[in-house]
C-alpha cells in the first residue's frame, strides 16, 4: 500500500500523540503539582508582574509541560491544574490536533487565566470543553519587560505560553480539548 506524505504524517502524529498520551497518563497528583509549581515561579520569573495578576484572577489552569509536534499535520498534549485561590481543585488533560502549515516539536508551558466568574464557571459547568475556551479567549502578547499586573480585565480569559523549548512555528488552543482527570 503506497502512503502520500499526508498521510505519513498523520500516521506519524497519531503515534507521536499514543506516547505522549501513554507517557503522561502515568503522572501522579503529586508529580503534576511539582511541576505546577515550578512552572509558576518560571511564570512569575520571565512575565514581570505575573504573582501580582495571579492575586487578582478567579481561577487558573497551568500546564506546565505541553509537547507539540507536526508536520502539516500536528498535535499536542499536556496535563495540568486548576487553582482557584492558589490550591488545586481539579487535574487536566489538554489534547488538540490540527492541520496546515507548520512544523517542528516543542515543549512549552500554558497558563489559561479566569478573569471573571462566569469564565469560570463556564468552564467547570462544561467539565471543560473546548467551546468554553474558545468563545472568549485572548492570548496574552507582552512585550519584554511590560509589567502585566495592569492588565484591567477587559477579557474574561487570557492565556499565557513561556518556557517555549524546541522549535514550532504557530501557537492557538482553537479546538483544544480539556477534561478532567484523575491522577495516580
Amino acid at each position: 500500500m503506497k502512503h502520500n506524505s499526508l498521510t505519513n504524517s498523520i500516521i506519524f502524529i497519531t503515534l507521536f500523540l499514543m506516547i505522549l498520551s501513554s507517557h503522561s497518563i502515568a503522572k501522579s497528583a503529586s508529580t503534576i503539582e511539582l511541576e505546577a509549581n515550578e512552572a509558576i515561579k518560571q511564570f512569575g520569573t520571565e512575565v514581570k508582574g505575573g504573582e501580582a495578576f495571579l492575586s487578582k484572577v478567579k481561577a487558573y489552569l497551568i500546564f506546565p509541560s505541553v509537547m507539540k509536534g507536526g508536520f502539516i499535520v500536528g498535535g499536542e498534549y499536556g496535563e495540568g491544574a486548576l487553582r482557584i485561590d492558589g490550591e488545586t481543585k481539579h487535574y487536566y488533560s489538554m489534547a488538540s490536533g490540527s492541520i496546515g502549515f507548520q512544523a517542528g516539536l516543542q515543549k512549552i508551558s500554558y497558563l489559561i487565566a479566569f478573569a471573571s466568574q462566569d469564565a469560570l464557571n463556564n468552564f467547570l459547568r462544561s467539565n471543560g470543553q473546548e467551546a468554553t475556551i474558545d468563545t472568549a479567549l485572548t492570548v496574552a502578547d507582552w512585550g519584554i519587560g511590560r509589567d502585566i499586573s495592569s492588565i484591567s480585565f477587559e477579557e474574561p480569559i487570557y492565556v499565557f505560553v513561556f518556557g517555549a523549548k524546541g522549535l514550532m512555528g504557530g501557537i492557538s488552543l482553537k479546538g483544544t480539548e480539556f477534561i478532567k482527570i484523575t491522577p495516580n
